[in-house]
C-alpha cells in the first residue's frame, strides 16, 4: 500500500483549505407522485332573508407538481439513497359560500447539474425525459391532480339543487432513473493503479481506499481542492479505465460519461513501468477517450508521471520528458510536485471555457391518447374498461351518491362505452371493471 508520509505538511496547505471526500453516487432510482386534487363540496347558500339559497359548494384546490431542479451546489446523487419516494402535497377541499380550497405548493427536488432523467417505457424499456444540464433548469416529472368541482358547477335550469360534487383528480405517478453526467473542473484519468486515488487523498485530505490491485475504486470519488480562501476547484477520481472501456469492458462505460463534462484532465501514468509500457498505456487511454467521444482528444490534458519517490520512476525520467511534452512529475506519498501540479491545473481550468454540453434529445414519445379500450377476460363475464379519461372519471365520482353515479353513467354513455360493451357481447348481470371499481351491468346503464 502506498499512502505513507504527510503530504499536507509537505505541501504546506492549511487543513481548513482542504476539502473532504464526498460519497459520489451517479445513478439512482426513485418514485415521484404529484398531489391529489382537493374534493369539491356540497353546500348551500344560507343567508338571512334568503329563504331559498342555491348551491354554494366550492371547488377543491390543485395538487402540487413534483419538479426536478438543477442545483450547482450538489455534485452527487447520494441523498437519494436514503429517500426514494417524493410526493407533493394534495390540494385542500373546497368550502362553503363558493370558497375554493387552497392549491398545494409544488415540490421542488434538487439534483446536481448534469442529471439525466429516464422514465420506464413499455415500448423501449425506458425513455429519456430530459437533461438538466444547466444551473436552475427545471423539469416537471409528476403533475398534480386538478381540484374537484363543487355542486355550484352542476346547477342547471332543470337541476337547480344538485346534491353531488366531484372528487379531486388523482395525480400522476412515475418510476424514474436518475443518471449523473458530472460537471467537474478537473478529472483524474489513467489505467488502474496509476496513482489517482493517492493523488486525490494527498490534495483533499481524504482517505479513499488505496491498494495495489486493479479496480480498487469502483465508483467515482469527488473532492474539493482548496489552494486558498479564493482558490478552489472540484477534482474527481474516475475509476481505472482499461482497453475496450468504451465498449463496456470492465467498468469503463459507466464512468467515461463523466469525462465528457469535465473541463480539464490530469492523465496519470505509473512511473515504475518501463518506458515502452508507459507510452503504450498513454495511447490506450487516449484511444478510449477518442472512441467514446472524438471531442475528448482535444480536451486540455496535463500528462502526469506518478510514484516519483520510487527509484524505478526516476531511472527513465529524462527520456520520458523528451517523449511526452509538458510532462508533470509527482509523488503523492511525499508530496513532491503535487503543489505545482495543482496550481497548473487551477490555471488551466480558469483559462479553459466550459465544455460544450450537448443535451440529448428526449426520447419520450407519448402514445396517441384513446378515450378507452375494452377487453374481455377469457371464459368469464367480466369486461375491463381501461383508459386515462374513464379511469380518472370514476376516481373523481362519489359512488355513494346516487346523483353522482347517474352523472357518471351519462358521461360514459356519451363517450360510447355502453355502445361498445354491447358490441363486445355484454349481458345483464355481467361485471364491468373500471379503474379498480366493479359495476354490474343492466340493460340501459352501469349500476
Amino acid at each position: 500500500m502506498r499512502n505513507s508520509g504527510t503530504p499536507l505538511g509537505t505541501l504546506q496547505l492549511k487543513p481548513e483549505h482542504c476539502g473532504n471526500i464526498m460519497q459520489f453516487i451517479d445513478e439512482v432510482s426513485i418514485s415521484v407522485s404529484g398531489g391529489r386534487g382537493g374534493d369539491g363540496v356540497v353546500a348551500w347558500r344560507r343567508e338571512k332573508y334568503v329563504p331559498k339559497g342555491g348551491p354554494a359548494g366550492g371547488d377543491g384546490g390543485r395538487g402540487g407538481d413534483v419538479i426536478l431542479e438543477a442545483d450547482p451546489e450538489l455534485s452527487t446523487l447520494v441523498d437519494f439513497r436514503f429517500k426514494k419516494h417524493f410526493a407533493a402535497e394534495s390540494g385542500k377541499n373546497g368550502g362553503t359560500s363558493n370558497k375554493s380550497g387552497h392549491s398545494a405548493v409544488d415540490l421542488i427536488v434538487r439534483v446536481p447539474v448534469g442529471t439525466l432523467i429516464f422514465v420506464a417505457d413499455d415500448e423501449h424499456g425506458e425513455s429519456l425525459l430530459g437533461d438538466l444540464s444547466e444551473s436552475g433548469k427545471r423539469l416537471r416529472v409528476a403533475k398534480g391532480g386538478r381540484g374537484g368541482l363543487g355542486n355550484q358547477n352542476f346547477a342547471t335550469a332543470t337541476r337547480q339543487a344538485p346534491h353531488y360534487s366531484e372528487r379531486g383528480e388523482p395525480p400522476q405517478t412515475s418510476e424514474l432513473r436518475l443518471e449523473l453526467k458530472l460537471l467537474a473542473d478537473c478529472g483524474l484519468i489513467g489505467l488502474p493503479n496509476a496513482g489517482k486515488s493517492s493523488l486525490l487523498a494527498a490534495c483533499t485530505a481524504a482517505k479513499p481506499k488505496i491498494a495495489d490491485y486493479p479496480f480498487t475504486t469502483l465508483e467515482p470519488q469527488l473532492g474539493i481542492v482548496r489552494l486558498g480562501p479564493e482558490e478552489s476547484f472540484t477534482l474527481v477520481d474516475l475509476p481505472g479505465l482499461i482497453e475496450g472501456a468504451h465498449e463496456g469492458v470492465g467498468l469503463g462505460d459507466r464512468f467515461l460519461r463523466h469525462v465528457e463534462r469535465t473541463r480539464v484532465l490530469l492523465h496519470l501514468m505509473d512511473g515504475t513501468h518501463p518506458v515502452e509500457r508507459i507510452l503504450a498505456d498513454k495511447t490506450t487511454i487516449e484511444h478510449e477517450l477518442e472512441a467514446w467521444n472524438p471531442e475528448l482528444i482535444n480536451r486540455p490534458t496535463i500528462p502526469v508521471l506518478t510514484k516519483l519517490d520510487l527509484p524505478e520512476a526516476r531511472e527513465h525520467l529524462a527520456e520520458l520528458r523528451t517523449l511526452i511534452p509538458g510532462l508533470a512529475t509527482i509523488s503523492s506519498a511525499t508530496g513532491e510536485g503535487v503543489r505545482d501540479l495543482l496550481y497548473a491545473a487551477f490555471r488551466t481550468i480558469h483559462t479553459t471555457p466550459l465544455p460544450r454540453v450537448i443535451a440529448p434529445e428526449p426520447r419520450f414519445h407519448l402514445a396517441p391518447k384513446v378515450a378507452f379500450e375494452i377487453t374481455r377476460e377469457d371464459g368469464t363475464g367480466t369486461f375491463l374498461v381501461t383508459g386515462d379519461r374513464v379511469e380518472r372519471l370514476v376516481s373523481m365520482t362519489d359512488l355513494d351518491n346516487e346523483e353522482s353515479v347517474v352523472r357518471f353513467e351519462r358521461v360514459i354513455a356519451k363517450l360510447g362505452v355502453e355502445k361498445q360493451l354491447r358490441e363486445h357481447g355484454i349481458r345483464t348481470g355481467d361485471t364491468v371493471r373500471i379503474g379498480g371499481y366493479e359495476f354490474t351491468y343492466t340493460e340501459s346503464q352501469i349500476s
